[in-house]
């Protein structure tokens, strides 16, 4: 018999049911929207911010000092130890190994580069031309690297350094080749194809010839210098084997109170909660474990920006959020208590005939949560394609459906339309039946 009441109940004032779920469900749809791109936001900016560059430096632990200003650091790049580049491989070892997207080793030095020029009359390059010093960088463009599992991993400068803009072609891991800076061409005469002599000071007769494949612009301090092969420069400085700093570019998550605990002050049930989440330190952690003898340091100017950036986008998120969800509870609000006072004479009746307070509060109350589910459902359904528009639109990829969104959804809508219609419903439950029927 109740559920007849409810049923007859609903299917009356069709126009009146469809505005206030219309309302609630552009409101649930607004919700749906935000909480489906929140849920999604932290790894879609993360990779997005990867092109800002590596987010973890590694060094060797018994190097000088460390001098770090700002994220940057201003140590000397040829004094110092090296790390065995054999021990790389183990990067991807660690319990977050999926969330390590590139890694980079760097060797540098201080050289001084020539260009030699061509002679017609004997086809050969005759004379050179001092360019003065020059910073030679060794590293990787795109290099496999075999993983203890059998598997490979590629990685390099192209990876950690997706924002350098390069003009002609990387150079190979395996080939005589090398790239150059556009400040470092430009003040040389260097051209792509050009050939490139370089020499250390204290060996100036022992020099690496390079051919020139690409110019680049990072625009950072790599604009006047040289980047070769790592191997080329390991054997040319002959540290085979060995380099001095290696780029690490991690997916994160924004770190709070909790994650710039130290280690050493935790509890074995904190650091194992630390551990199992992608903090940057978390993860800086891991890999000092799994590379002896190294330091592990967090680049703060990018690791710090990255969850500056998230932390607000996710906040601007929330706060549509809950002004969809205010909108939505003060439509019901005010959908309710006109429906109220148009059914007075039909509550006072019902309280004439023997139903209590109690009973017409829950009859209208489950009215008001029919109308809650299907607008619920219908303001998903309309939220899901926002979604997939603003994520397509802003991030590239639009997020999948989820069951657990719906469920958030449905409840969200019940609870918005209990709380909007809270005031009418106790009003309609304390309406008195003799003044009612007397019209008064």
């Amino acid at each position: 018999m109740f559920l007849r009441l409810v049923a007859d109940s609903f299917r009356r004032r069709p126009r009146h049911k469809l505005l206030t779920g219309a309302a609630l469900a552009l409101g649930m749809a607004v919700a749906t929207a935000a909480l489906s791109v929140s849920l999604d936001v932290g790894d879609r900016l993360s990779h997005e911010f990867r092109s800002l560059g590596a987010n973890l430096v590694v060094t060797p632990q018994a190097d000088t000092l460390p001098l770090e200003i700002g994220g940057v650091d201003y140590r000397p790049v040829n004094a110092g130890a090296y790390l065995p580049e054999s021990d790389l491989p183990k990067i991807k070892t660690v319990f977050w190994h999926n969330n390590i997207i590139a890694f980079t080793p760097i060797l540098e030095a201080r050289v001084t580069s020539s260009t030699p020029h061509f002679s017609p009359a004997s086809a050969t390059f005759i004379q050179t031309s001092s360019n003065g010093d020059a910073q030679l960088i060794g590293s990787w463009s795109d290099h496999l690297v075999s993983l203890p599992d059998g598997g490979t991993f590629a990685t390099g400068l192209q990876k950690t350094n997706p924002w350098w803009h390069m003009e002609g072609s990387w150079f190979q891991d395996d080939a005589g080749e090398c790239v150059v800076g556009r400040a470092f061409a430009k003040r040389n005469g260097v051209e792509i194809g050009s050939p490139l002599y370089l020499a250390t000071v204290k060996s100036p007769d022992q020099g690496l010839p390079l051919k020139v494949t690409g110019i680049f612009s990072s625009g950072g301090a790599e604009d006047d210098a040289v980047v070769a092969p790592l191997r080329i420069v390991q054997e040319y400085l002959k540290q085979p084997g060995q380099y001095r700093q290696l780029y690490v570019s991690a997916l994160t998550k924004p770190e709070d109170n909790f994650a710039r605990r130290s280690p050493s002050t935790m509890s074995p049930d904190e650091l194992e909660r630390w551990s199992c989440s992608p903090y940057v330190s978390s993860i800086a952690y891991s890999i000092k474990q799994v590379l002896p003898g190294s330091d592990v340091r967090v680049i703060r100017r990018v690791a710090g920006g990255e969850g500056r950036i998230l932390t607000r986008v996710r906040t601007l998120l929330w706060l549509v959020t809950f002004a969809a969800l205010l909108a939505a509870a003060l439509a019901v609000g005010a959908s309710s208590a006109a429906s109220v006072i148009e059914r007075r004479t039909e509550i006072g009746l019902m309280k004439a005939l023997g139903a209590g307070s109690g009973m017409v509060g829950v009859l209208l109350a489950a009215e008001q949560l029919l109308l809650a589910i299907a607008g619920g459902a219908a303001g998903y359904a309309l939220g899901i394609f926002l979604a997939r528009l603003v994520g397509e639109k802003i991030f590239g990829a639009a997020p999948q459906p989820s069951l657990l969104v719906l469920v958030v959804i449905v409840g969200l809508a019940a609870a918005v339309t209990l709380a909007g219609s809270a005031i009418p419903l106790r009003r309609a439950a304390r309406y008195e039946p003799a003044p009612i029927l007397r019209g008064e």
